[in-house]
């Protein structure tokens, strides 16, 4: 996955910002809209693409394009950043594969070891007991 090549397929659009904030909320678009269309890109491989639609399901509307918004900071360019930023880490983890795990067989030594402590630990507790006559 090229960083700089997906950057170029997306897509900004700045929006006003909701809540509190006087004039600077009515006169400014400081709010970046982002938007990847993940089924039409061409810097992914259709693997990649399988990957993505599976693990990110739920962030994906139903044409598969991604959509973040970010609003944290009264700058538009700050915001392009921070949700530019957001959306190479979630590509990122989106296409993490983790490695399969693989079962380890207990070693017979200590199996031994722990039949032997069974043992040892079964002894003490009938010497504890009142000798019967």
């Amino acid at each position: 996955m090229e960083k700089d090549k997906l950057i170029t397929e997306l897509q900004f659009k700045a929006v006003r910002s909701s809540g509190a904030g006087g004039q600077n909320v009515n006169k400014v678009s400081s709010k970046v809209v982002l938007s990847f269309d993940v089924k039409n890109s061409k810097v992914l491989s259709e693997e990649e693409k399988a990957v993505l639609e599976m693990n990110l399901a739920s962030r994906l509307t139903n044409e598969q394009i991604l959509i973040l918004n970010c609003d944290e900071d009264r700058s538009q360019l700050k915001n392009k950043e921070i949700v530019t930023k957001r959306f190479l880490a979630i590509i990122e983890q989106g296409l993490h594969i983790p490695k399969i795990r693989k079962a380890t067989k207990i070693p017979k030594s200590v199996i031994r070891k722990r039949i032997k402590d069974k043992k040892t630990l079964s002894e003490t507790k009938k010497n504890r007991k009142k000798p019967e006559f």
